[in-house]
């Protein structure tokens, strides 16, 4: 359920004396917490901090919020509060899922990415062995509360993050809010600007709304919801690659954040869509254009196509034969899913993407 930050108060009315549990990052712990303890007023709670980054979305996280969850004795009738953006919600939700074999939790994203994707559709979890999200449960929240004066406390990288998943919305589901992102990325507003645009011309809301409209038909993605995946095959690989290089020249790269290999990932599909589904070329030309005005090009480079191949085989979207597993498009709105392509489609994508 989607309510407003003031909807808080009814949902820990009832709530035992010290059974309010808190989960922040380093970031949110000092951007938003505060505006959090007003809402919460008087009500004690438990607060957990860990540092910041998709490094700490791992099974050592987990198990720091059970262990301080046992110590501050947590029963089945905790609420756990998850304040942050992805990392935090999807990190949050798992340890909540399965702490007693579940309590209740709810999600406040504080980024453009979390609001519009991670925080609501009830999938929660972990990278685990270098691979994204492979550790999780479908476990909804008892609801998602969006307040957006959080984005006035992001870097722009982080509003381009969740803009790329806005996009991704757009493109599996509305030509109108596809053209309402055009415009809005055309326009190059200043950043408050942008922030306050969001809100005001209901792209945020609408973005908000198709998802939890795909995910109310299809909650454990045994069909329909499988078309949020579109731009997540290639993306997820290049985020992995990413994010576990270890050598000098990568070390910004543990920085990059996942809308922006999304929208990497998306070039490359609709490329594959163009070629295989009869894509019109003008949706690549166009997303073409926000990624190199936007967004830049991604690190990787032709060297790493084999790694990057190898993460898709590794995608739990798979099916039993391993085959790496695409949403594509017909058009704007007209997503197919499971399209299984060849390494040799595949190697074209990317050839496509990292020449530009």
């Amino acid at each position: 359920m989607l309510h407003d930050l003031k909807h808080l108060h009814s949902i820990l009315a009832d709530l035992p004396k010290a059974q309010l549990f808190v989960l922040t990052d380093s970031h949110t712990a000092e951007y938003c917490l505060p505006i959090l303890a007003d809402f919460i007023g008087k009500i004690p709670y438990h607060l957990l901090t860990i540092e910041a980054g998709e490094q700490s979305k791992n099974l050592a996280s987990v198990q720091a919020v059970w262990d301080f969850m046992l110590k501050h004795r947590a029963t089945r009738e905790a609420v756990l509060i998850n304040l942050g953006g992805g990392m935090i919600t999807d990190l949050g939700g798992f340890a909540a899922a399965t702490y007693m074999r579940g309590i209740r939790f709810v999600n406040i994203p504080t980024t453009l990415l979390a609001m519009v994707d991670a925080s609501s559709g009830g999938k929660t979890g972990i990278d685990y062995q270098g691979i994204k999200n492979v550790i999780g449960t479908f476990t909804p929240p008892v609801a998602t509360l969006i307040h957006p004066e959080f984005l006035r406390t992001l870097p722009a990288t982080e509003l381009l993050s969740g803009f790329a998943e806005m996009l991704k919305h757009a493109l599996i589901a509305s030509p109108k809010e596809w053209i309402k992102l055009l415009q809005l990325a055309q326009e190059e507003l200043p950043q408050e600007q942008f922030v306050e645009a969001l809100s005001s011309t209901g792209a945020l809301q609408a973005s908000i709304q198709i998802k939890e409209n795909v995910v109310s038909q299809d909650p454990h993605e045994v069909g329909l919801r499988k078309i949020l995946n579109f731009g997540h095959t290639v993306g997820h690989a290049i985020e992995s690659t990413m994010l576990h290089h270890t050598t000098p020249r990568y070390t910004m790269l543990h920085q990059t954040s996942h809308g922006y290999c999304v929208l990497w990932g998306m070039v490359a599909e609709v490329y594959l869509s163009v070629v295989h589904t009869g894509c019109p070329r003008e949706v690549l030309q166009q997303l073409t254009q926000i990624m190199l005005q936007w967004y830049g090009k991604p690190q990787c480079d032709c060297k790493q196509r084999d790694q990057l191949i190898q993460r898709m085989y590794q995608d739990k979207k798979n099916n039993a034969n391993q085959t790496p597993n695409f949403t594509l498009l017909r058009n704007i709105g007209e997503p197919i899913i499971n399209q299984y392509l060849t390494e040799e489609d595949i190697n074209e994508a990317l050839e496509y993407l990292f020449s530009l």
